[in-house]
């Protein structure tokens, strides 16, 4: 018997049912239903009774439902046979797939089979074999172990006098929620709101929201914009906290800290950045040499020297991990006042900056280097466009300059697409936007050599500090030991075969031979680029090979860099927008000192979260140009726009538009006058009666028939 020493009557009682149902947990609601509570405060009188049973150890909560403790532990027991925990990932049609360390496959779990699980959970799964059909392992949710959002995003709908619903965003969540009145927290019907989860009793019952902001009406260009932020658990303001610990950095600078720096005020250094860029964190100083050779310097904006490490500040940019860069606004990852103030490298002002500084021959060779903590004075802030104008032959002061850096960048980026890198260019489109931040142009992105010119700079500094570290741990003789000479380097590994076996597959039917083998190398997937340039289906072929591509991560072990055919490369030159560069700054300055500053095991759990707060942020810039793109053609139905076949599935074809590289998809059912069946050899749709074939490439005249702001799609007729 259970002991019941100064137990309340309510309490015994719970207990007693407990006891009498010894083989099964017992719901609260069903307990809730027996006691006849129910009113308010008769169920926070229930919940105080369970909270203190659970605290006196007399009985276990799991989930929504209440158990004798050794009912718990003998189904915990049970269950732990043959089960696995993972993230899981619900699509919209609501099917959940559950990602395992180690798995190669992921876990399906149908709908009816997910439990109280929402996007992003880490569940516990019982697997139940494999799917007969497909023959990839299926499974069951047991548990949630942990929630994988704190908020969720949707529009609030009032159903009835007193009833509230919140249609969710299906990227956020796959079901509705209910609001009781006092968790609305002022929002209105038709509001879009970002909301947490209170409670979740039962999968076939809604779950209960409690509204935590107002984001807008819905459809306003604020409410979608911020939606896309909320759903990947962004935040476009700082604490309070972190604001007022920026507002107390001066400005100005301390002339004792430049005595201790090399002074390179007097020389010229100049910036190059887009139109609208305030956050310049990177310049450049060139001189001919007498031998011939080129002395290049890149000076970075030195942010570590403003953000001590565990500070209020560098906790919140640790956390960010990066700047995110939507289509109408910038997510600093430092507050305003550092990030185009304090540490930006404005013209005519004199600013602290780490510099790594190379001597550069005609052969594209680094002969020499140093890297010091400097002063600079930018003489000139140029951007792109005026760069390139420069190098096109228009006349300026600093002409010399940028034409001697123009030159290295060329001997550079000749050097490194010789030895390997891979060249890939896809288009981009910019959004010309009114004041209200509604799309009135689209435009593609002209890249220019003076872009070039930056990158080439940039990706010299970057290999040569991640060099350097390793011609110390040689000296050292401290190569293979990764604890006593850590670094953070940016690695990329080779492509997946099969995915890349894939792109082979869909080139063939174009007449495009591509041999994918073990023995890979970049040269093989550059062949395959320049086969494809200038034809009309160049950024569909590049768009494809670079999603077979591996995503570069950032990690302690050196694996180098397949993209770019660099053996070492870490990221340097940003640090104003990317916190792996803060922390290769912390790294490069103690081993200065003959000191280390992090772990190898700080390192990998650094290059986890950085890598993954890099993705979310590469999806979040993602869906704010679909979101512009669904906004421009919203206006546009009915109109006809020449385009390119981009995909081919099952279901139907994906177009891309020639002219402003929006992408939408034509149906299977939209293709009219025969029936259409999809070959998986030719990746092509064939009508069964005509023959009529279209495939990958194919120029095609679409109209836009509907889009849909929700769920960013736009769906498209034949003209």
């Amino acid at each position: 018997m259970t002991n019941r020493k100064n137990l309340s009557s309510l309490e015994e009682t719970i207990l007693d049912l407990l006891e009498k149902n010894l083989d099964e947990r017992m719901p609260i609601v069903l307990i809730q239903d027996f006691l006849r509570f129910s009113s308010k405060k008769e169920q926070k009188r229930l919940q105080k009774a369970i909270n203190r049973l659970v605290s006196l150890n007399l009985a276990k909560k799991d989930g929504h439902m209440l158990a004798l403790p050794k009912i718990i532990a003998q189904r915990e027991e049970k269950e732990d046979k043959g089960t696995v925990s993972g993230i899981v990932d619900i699509t919209m049609r609501g099917a959940g797939y559950v990602s395992v360390d180690g798995w190669e496959e992921d876990i399906k779990i149908s709908p009816n089979q997910l439990g109280l699980a929402l996007q992003n959970d880490v569940v516990k799964v019982k697997v139940q074999g494999v799917n007969k059909r497909s023959g990839k392992p299926q499974g069951k949710v047991l548990s949630i172990l942990k929630r994988g959002k704190d908020f969720y995003v949707g529009t609030l709908q009032q159903v009835g006098p007193e009833q509230f619903l919140i249609e969710t965003d299906k990227k956020s969540a796959h079901v509705n929620f209910f609001v009781v009145k006092e968790f609305l927290n002022g929002a209105k019907h038709n509001d879009k709101v970002l909301f947490a989860l209170e409670s979740w009793v039962h999968p076939k019952a809604l779950p209960e929201a409690k509204i935590a902001q107002v984001l807008g009406k819905k459809g306003s260009n604020d409410a979608n914009v911020l939606s896309i932020l909320a759903e990947s658990d962004l935040r476009s303001d700082f604490p309070d906290q972190i604001e007022a610990f920026a507002d107390e950095i001066p400005i100005e600078i301390d002339e004792k800290e430049c005595a201790r720096r090399r002074d390179i005020r007097d020389e010229i250094v100049f910036t190059i950045d887009p139109l609208d860029a305030k956050d310049f964190d990177d310049a450049l100083s060139i001189e001919v040499l007498e031998n011939g050779n080129y002395y290049l310097g890149v000076h970075i904006a030195d942010v570590t020297h403003y953000m001590p490490r565990n500070s209020v500040l560098d906790k919140e940019a640790y956390e960010r991990g990066t700047s995110v860069y939507l289509v109408d606004r910038v997510i600093p990852m430092l507050p305003e006042r550092l990030s185009n103030g304090v540490c930006s490298l404005r013209p005519h002002e004199d600013k602290f900056t780490y510099s790594c500084f190379m001597e550069v021959s005609e052969h594209a060779e680094v002969l020499d280097y140093s890297i010091e903590e400097t002063v600079i004075h930018s003489k000139q802030r140029f951007t792109y466009e005026q760069a390139q104008a420069i190098i096109d032959g228009e006349e300026h002061e600093l002409r010399d300059k940028v034409m001697d850096a123009a030159h290295v960048a060329k001997i550079l980026m000749d050097k490194r697409f010789k030895e390997g890198a891979i060249d890939f260019d896809s288009p981009e489109p910019r959004f010309v936007l009114d004041e209200e931040g509604k799309p009135v142009e689209v435009i593609l992105k002209k890249r220019l050599f003076a872009h070039r010119l930056i990158e080439e700079c940039m990706l010299l500094a970057n290999r040569t500090v991640s060099e350097y570290i390793d011609e110390r741990r040689k000296q050292s003789g401290k190569k293979r030991n990764k604890d006593l000479f850590p670094f953070f380097y940016r690695v990329h590994d080779k492509p997946d075969l099969e995915k890349l076996a894939n792109v082979a597959e869909q080139v063939r039917p174009l007449g495009i031979e591509f041999e994918v083998s073990k023995k890979l190398q970049p040269n093989h997937i550059n062949e395959l680029l320049s086969n494809v340039r200038g034809t009309a289906y160049e950024s569909i072929i590049n768009g494809l090979t670079l999603r077979a591509m591996a995503k570069a991560v950032y990690s302690p072990d050196n694996q180098g860099h397949f993209g770019l055919g660099f053996k070492h490369y870490a990221h340097f030159t940003s640090p104003i927008r990317r916190y792996p560069d803060v922390i290769v700054h912390r790294m490069l300055k103690a081993y200065h000192k003959e000191e280390t500053s992090y772990s190898h095991k700080e390192l990998l759990k650094s290059g986890e979260h950085c890598s993954e707060r890099e993705r979310v942020a590469v999806e979040a810039e993602r869906d704010s140009i679909k979101l512009k793109q669904v906004e421009f053609l919203s206006d546009k139905i009915g109109e006809e726009f020449a385009g390119t076949i981009s995909g081919v599935t099952e279901r139907g074809l994906f177009v891309i538009l020639d002219d402003i590289y929006c992408e939408g998809m034509i149906r299977v059912g939209r293709l009219k006058g025969d029936y259409y069946i999809y070959d998986e050899r030719s990746h092509s749709l064939i009508g069964r009666a005509s023959g009529k074939r279209y495939q990958l490439g194919d120029k095609i005249d679409i109209k836009v028939e509907q889009t849909d702001l929700e769920k960013r799609q736009i769906d498209f007729d034949l003209a």
